[in-house]
């Protein structure tokens, strides 16, 4: 007897963590599951057999097999399938991931640069990762050209805030005629839709090189940025200090550094006077970065090596690594002395 799938309801649930073999059909489907909706299939009663053929071949947001990080914090990947393998990178939580393989309790995956391994328990598969990539999916524009302006309001006589580099992104809140409005931090601009692209996009894995550090950095800048890192993918909350249950970003820096001694003000404007002004490449790992909007600082960050920044964006993305340059940089201030 044929067992049915009931409408609405997920069971059979060791049948939807399929193998990158049950995935790849014949002919790929030139559609996603985001477009088609997983609800469409549900909503049918279907048989196992129905159900893995309907699926098969259909990729969503440009993944075959899709595993979507469930954590609090970061899924460590490492290179071999222990907990004591050296970790490869690390997945905030809801970041995604082509599954690869099993082995045991261990999975195989492959996300933005980083492949290895991650543990099942905190990773969702099957028609689990596949709803969750639906809830948590971002509209992007991404610059198509170097120096692409950001601007106040949708006119080319509108005042320019920054500027963008080419392949940096910005979250998209809305797209109008020839123009795209999207989040520069917890503040809402706009960039021409002539040279941004636009598109859905699921965070992945950052590298452990990313996460490095310049030579010669003290142990207290390592362990500052090791530490602020560990709140990535928590939420923004404009007005809020708190590393877990939301921080805006002058106060996600001020209850960091209160960590190590250091009293901040809360307030991006007043923190971009404390401290020793250095160069961008003076800058370690540790300092405070600081941007502007009107001429006026309305955003900081904590630099941490390589390039990049930590801080806490904006209600979408929340606590979030970026390019130190995403944005025009009004200065740089250090606090610590080495």
């Amino acid at each position: 007897m044929k067992k049915e799938f009931i409408t609405g309801t997920i069971i059979g649930l060791s049948l939807l963590c399929f193998s990158p073999s049950q995935v790849q059909a014949s002919e790929t489907i030139n559609q996603t599951i985001g477009s088609v909706g997983i609800g469409a299939i549900l909503e049918q009663e279907k048989t196992e057999e129905e159900y893995m053929e309907a699926i098969q071949g259909v990729t969503l947001y440009g993944y075959n097999n899709i595993g979507i990080a469930n954590v609090e914090n970061h899924l460590n990947i490492r290179e071999t399938p222990d907990e004591s393998g050296k970790l490869a990178g690390k997945m905030s939580n809801n970041a995604a991931c082509e599954v690869l393989e099993t082995a045991g309790d261990w999975v195989k995956i492959k996300s933005g640069k980083v492949e290895g391994y991650c543990h099942t328990d905190y990773l969702l598969t099957g028609i689990l990762a596949k709803n969750r990539a639906e809830e948590t999916v971002s509209n992007v524009a991404t610059s198509t050209s170097g120096g692409l302006r950001v601007r106040e309001e949708p006119s080319t006589d509108s005042e320019i805030i920054t500027t963008m580099g080419e392949g940096e992104s910005l979250e998209v809140v809305d797209q109008l005629d020839g123009w795209v409005k999207v989040l520069l931090d917890d503040e809402e601009a706009y960039i021409s839709a002539d040279y941004a692209e636009v598109k859905q996009e699921l965070p992945t894995a950052i590298t452990m090189t990313e996460l490095l550090y310049g030579e010669g950095v003290s142990d207290v800048r390592i362990d500052l940025c090791q530490n602020a890192q560990e709140y990535i993918g928590n939420p923004y909350v404009w007005g809020g200090t708190s590393l877990t249950k939301g921080a805006d970003c002058s106060g996600f820096t001020l209850s960091i550094f209160k960590k190590y001694g250091f009293s901040l003000p809360h307030s991006a404007a007043a923190q971009s006077q404390m401290g020793s002004k250095v160069s961008l490449s003076e800058a370690k790992a540790g300092d405070l970065v600081f941007y502007t909007k009107g001429g006026r600082v309305n955003h900081v960050a904590i630099y941490i090596g390589n390039g990049q920044v930590v801080h806490a964006s904006n209600p979408k993305t929340g606590i979030r690594i970026s390019a130190v340059g995403y944005r025009t940089i009004h200065s740089i201030r250090r606090l610590i002395s080495d």
